[in-house]
């Protein structure tokens, strides 16, 4: 036998090395046949894989404004996007013990800038935001997230992750400046163009083009932390470009790219509890203000339900039946977090698939989490080098997201049978071409039960999906009764 042959044979499964100490024990770092130094590197890369978050959130919900036209202060939504992310993943540390970060979720954050803002003020939109948290925790307690997730095909399930990536893809092209709407839309067919005036005419713009291209390239090579090099690049050619060539403000956007006076500022905290629990009723209805809550939870709802199972399976920590050990608990987490995004005004938080990236360099327990999360307690202090990232250099992040939700999904749904692929198609269509993830949703359910029932098969849908279709067709008629 070889050298080499010998010690591989020697060499210790996981479980079989007894704890070194309390923090061993606790986090089951032998048992699960880590380490400590493989725990912080993977910490730090989940960290640097996702950071891009704590430019992007601010951008997206700074830049729409509530129904009485009021923005949210991008500062202070850096400070309550790090500090929620920060608070949460260590709590998913402590409590779930899994390598498992959470931050503002991308495509929840969309609901609460597009639909629910437009309608309420922001306390009321993030007071929606706290509630579907606490309806998370109240379907954890009972057993019932599981069965609910059940409830909804597979197919659907794939549809709804899809069209919100497509829907958030649209928003960076938007957002970029790399698609806008036609100025005398109502004299022509065509509702948008390509850039200002059917060019890429400007240099932001074509700073869009370059993240896009840059973004899509280092994840081609597979290079670490693709997403974070791209915005970093994009946001120094950015400030080279408006210090040479003086481009006028209102051409940037919210951001104008330029260094800033301080790296170290202390954090503002403005915007931490400022949520109205039910005032976003008074403004929308019961039944509306219902289905808006029932929008923001299936968005974090199947999201985390995903990639809490990719990650964990990714790390090899589910069981022989392919469930994760202390489930509830990592749900549980994943619930307090949707509901503390909406307390600090930062949208609702959920586990991020990025994780796998410090699962990857060896992280198998919660330690990682406590890592990544002490990192993002480092970047609260970091706000102005944040808050001088142009739209343009992170907005693309959208378009790659979109691409990336699109290609993992699409394949899992069965389009030889029509009852599930005209359902998913019209979901994944209707959310982007009406702007509302909503709408996808509820259409999606509705053609769902119409085509089981006249195919003959409508055994086959739950009945808990026919109750949320029947109140999605109720919301459709209300304005044909003059009740909207």
């Amino acid at each position: 036998m070889s050298s080499v042959a010998a010690a591989k044979a020697k060499s210790p499964e996981p479980g079989d090395v007894p704890p070194r100490n309390a923090v061993d024990r606790y986090f089951k770092i032998s048992e699960r046949g880590s380490s400590v130094a493989r725990e912080i590197r993977g910490g730090a890369a989940t960290f640097f894989t996702m950071a891009y978050i704590i430019v992007l959130n601010p951008i997206i919900l700074s830049s729409a404004v509530d129904k009485f036209g009021h923005h949210l202060n991008n500062g202070q939504l850096v400070t309550a996007t790090v500090i929620t992310a920060a608070f949460t993943t260590l709590l998913m540390g402590v409590i779930g013990n899994i390598p498992l970060a959470l931050a503002a979720g991308l495509g929840t954050n969309s609901i609460v800038a597009l639909q629910l803002a437009p309608k309420m003020s922001w306390p009321d939109a993030m007071g929606m935001v706290v509630l579907a948290g606490f309806a998370i925790m109240l379907l954890v307690a009972t057993g019932l997230r599981e069965r609910v997730m059940n409830a909804v095909p597979l197919g659907l399930r794939k549809a709804i992750a899809i069209g919100i990536g497509l829907f958030i893809a649209l928003i960076g092209l938007v957002d970029g400046g790399f698609v806008t709407r036609v100025p005398d839309a109502a004299q022509t067919s065509v509702p948008v163009q390509l850039g200002g005036n059917g060019h890429l005419d400007g240099w932001p713009v074509l700073i869009f083009v370059f993240c896009a291209l840059l973004t899509l390239i280092l994840m081609a090579r597979k290079v670490p932390g693709a997403i974070l090099v791209s915005i970093v690049a994009g946001t120094l050619l950015a400030v080279v470009v408006n210090t040479v060539a003086h481009i006028p403000a209102a051409k940037w956007g919210l951001t104008v790219p330029a260094i800033p006076h301080k790296i170290v500022a202390t954090p503002d905290f403005g915007l931490i509890g400022k949520v109205s629990l039910f005032g976003g009723f008074h403004q929308v209805g019961l039944l509306t203000g219902v289905l808006f809550v029932f929008t923001v939870l299936l968005s974090c709802f199947f999201d985390a339900m995903g990639t809490i199972l990719g990650v964990s399976d990714e790390a090899h920590l589910l069981d022989e039946n392919g469930n994760l050990p202390g489930m509830s608990r990592v749900l549980t987490v994943d619930g307090i977090a949707t509901a503390v995004g909406g307390v600090t005004s930062s949208s609702a938080n959920t586990c991020f698939v990025e994780s796998t990236a410090g699962v990857g360099e060896g992280a198998r327990t919660g330690l990682a989490s406590i890592v990544t999360g002490l990192f993002f307690v480092i970047a609260l202090f970091l706000t102005p080098l944040a808050t001088m990232v142009p739209t343009q250099a992170a907005t693309p992040v959208l378009v790659v997201v979109g691409f990336l939700i699109l290609s993992s999904g699409i394949r899992d749904i069965d389009w030889s049978d029509f009852t599930i692929a005209v359902p998913a198609f019209l979901t994944m269509v209707i959310m982007p071409f009406t702007y509302s993830i909503t709408n996808g949703i509820g259409i999606g359910f509705l053609t769902l039960c119409i085509l089981k029932i006249a195919t003959g098969r409508a055994r086959e849908v739950p009945v808990a999906l026919y109750v949320v279709a029947a109140i999605f067709a109720f919301y459709y008629l209300m304005p044909a009764f003059g009740l909207a």
